[in-house]
């Protein structure tokens, strides 16, 4: 079972002037210490769950790059980048551009989309239906895969369309970057990971909700013909841990202050049985969404989780 970090909040510094440089040393320090992964979120503002509106927020595509070119081994993502955001031509040249500054370390995370608020400050479409704006993700997806393995690419989709476009250079990974779809939609988006993905993120639900959406997803492998085993299961959610109840006690007096605990808190202990619950279930990667920058959370996930499943 693999690791990862997933960078959802950039309050690590009181200066938002220095947000990108607390980002970077959170991701050398997780390559340097074992994980595989490190994710950004892709958003204009703030997203609910996670903090106020007006918060700082880097623009994530921008971050990755940064993140490329001062890193060298763990596996960048954006988790994710929303289709509406992005003309998705444009979204494969950016990604392609990232692959090669990182000598092929991206993951293009996408989703569907969801946060209407954001949509409207910054004058996007905002598709009401759900159904409509998976539509769009699959049919982006069709697109990108295209520009990065064509010479020219001609599509006249529904939602897209590009004419005798070229994409060069193309991303350095062969045959191309792996594509990870987030969501947990059972009709729609897992259907969408069986027939376009290389990976799933499963972000709701707690054990046996996961265990039921990779067998939803097992079957629409079957019906599509793919490999199961092909599909690389995320799952993201955030973690805070201590070393003791003690220990734990005190954590959550002193973060109280700053909203609601979510996720899993508890002591490490709890943490190795949980995470063993998500190994046996299908997870293979298991990211913290490190809403708290807790740096004793990261701490003991080295020291004290991760070897429990080298």
């Amino acid at each position: 079972m693999k690791f990862g970090i997933h960078n959802s909040s950039w309050l690590d510094t009181p200066d938002p002037a220095e947000a990108f440089e607390a980002v970077k040393v959170k991701a050398q320090w997780g390559e340097t210490h074992g994980f595989a992964w490190f994710s950004v979120m892709d958003h204009m503002i703030q997203i609910p769950r996670v903090g106020a509106p007006d918060e700082p927020v880097l623009e994530g595509w921008t971050v990755l790059s940064g993140l490329a070119a001062v890193t060298s081994r763990i596996r960048l993502a954006t988790l994710c980048t929303a289709v509406g955001y992005r003309n998705p031509a444009h979204l494969a040249k950016i990604a392609a551009s990232v692959d090669l500054i990182s000598r092929g370390r991206l993951t293009l995370g996408i989703g569907a989309g969801f946060f209407e608020d954001e949509y409207k400050q910054y004058g996007w479409e905002f598709p009401p239906r759900p159904a409509t704006r998976i539509r769009q993700m699959e049919e982006a997806i069709q697109l990108i895969l295209k520009l990065w393995t064509e010479p020219r690419t001609t599509f006249h989709g529904r939602y897209f369309h590009v004419e005798d476009a070229i994409l060069e250079p193309k991303p350095v990974q062969k045959p191309r970057p792996p594509v990870m779809i987030a969501g947990g939609g059972e009709q729609m988006t897992l259907r969408a990971v069986a027939n376009l993905a290389d990976a799933c993120n499963i972000v709701d639900g707690d054990v046996a909700e996961v265990r039921h959406k990779l067998a939803v997803l097992r079957g629409h492998c079957d019906v599509a013909g793919r490999d199961y085993d092909t599909i690389e299961k995320t799952r993201i959610q955030p973690w805070l841990l201590a070393r003791d109840a003690a220990a734990l006690a005190a954590k959550r007096e002193r973060l109280a202050a700053g909203g609601p605990l979510r996720g899993f808190v508890g002591t490490a202990s709890e943490a190795i049985d949980l995470i063993g619950q998500y190994r046996d279930a299908g997870i293979d990667l298991l990211i913290n969404a490190d809403r708290r920058n807790d740096m004793e959370t990261r701490e003991l996930f080295v020291s004290d989780v991760m070897p429990h499943f080298a």
